[in-house]
C-alpha cells in the first residue's frame, strides 16, 4: 500500500483536477442546466464507470507499456499541452463561452445520459493524462505491488473526482444564474480559466521527463 502521504499528496492533484475545467465539467454543468441535478447525476454516475475503466487500464499494465515505449512519455505530454491550449484558446478568444453559461441542450433519456457521460470520460485527455502520466510517479516499487498501489490511488482519485463533481452538479444552477446577472464575474472567470489553461500547458510543453 502507498504511504498516507503519498496518498493525500495524490489526493491533492485529483482535488486540482478536478477544479480545472475540462469536457468532463463542461458536460456535467451543462446537462445540468438544462435539464436539471438528476439528470446531471445520472450522468455522472458514467462519468464515474470511466474512471473505473482509466483505473483498471492503468493497474493492468497501460501505463508501464507508455512509460517504456520511446517517445510515447513526450508524445502524450506535447498532445496535452495541445489540448489545454487550445481550451485556453476557446475560454479567451473573442465571445467564448464559459462551461456554465445555461445552453438550450434537448432534454435525454438516462441511458443517454450515462453513456455519453461514459463516453466522454474515456476520450477525456485530462483523465488519460492524469492516469497514463501523472499516477505512476506516486508509485513506489518498494511499496509493495503495484497493482494494489494503483487501485489504492485510483480508488482515492474517484472518491476526490466523485465528491468534487457532485458539487459542481448540485451547485450548476446557482453559478449559472449568478453569472448570467452578473457579466463581469462571467467575464473575469472566463480569463480565469483561460490563463490557468494557458499555464498549465506552458508548463507541460517545457516539463522535460524526469
Amino acid at each position: 500500500m502507498p504511504e498516507l502521504s503519498t496518498i493525500l499528496a495524490f489526493a491533492a492533484v485529483s482535488v486540482g483536477m478536478v477544479l480545472t475545467p475540462g469536457p468532463n465539467m463542461i458536460y456535467l454543468v451543462s446537462r445540468s442546466v438544462a435539464q436539471g441535478r438528476r439528470a446531471g447525476l445520472v450522468s455522472l454516475a458514467g462519468v464515474i464507470l470511466g474512471f473505473v475503466v482509466w483505473m483498471l487500464l492503468a493497474a493492468f499494465g497501460v501505463t508501464a507499456m507508455l512509460l517504456v515505449t520511446p517517445y510515447a512519455y513526450d508524445a502524450l505530454r506535447i498532445a496535452g499541452a495541445l489540448y489545454l491550449g487550445w481550451l485556453a484558446w476557446e475560454a479567451l478568444r473573442p465571445g467564448g463561452a464559459s462551461p456554465f453559461a445555461t445552453q438550450g441542450l434537448r432534454p435525454d433519456g438516462p441511458k443517454k445520459l450515462f453513456l455519453i457521460g461514459l463516453v466522454t470520460n474515456l476520450l477525456n485527455p485530462k483523465i488519460a493524462l492524469l492516469y497514463l502520466a501523472l499516477l505512476p510517479q506516486f508509485i513506489d516499487p518498494e511499496r509493495g505491488a503495484v497493482l494494489t498501489q494503483t487501485l489504492a490511488l485510483g480508488g482515492t482519485q474517484i472518491l476526490v473526482a466523485s465528491i468534487g463533481d457532485a458539487m459542481f452538479v448540485f451547485a450548476a444552477g446557482a453559478i449559472a444564474g449568478f453569472l448570467a446577472r452578473r457579466p463581469f464575474w462571467a467575464l473575469a472567470q472566463r480569463w480565469l480559466m483561460g490563463c490557468v489553461f494557458g499555464a498549465l500547458a506552458v508548463r507541460m510543453a517545457l516539463d522535460a521527463r524526469r
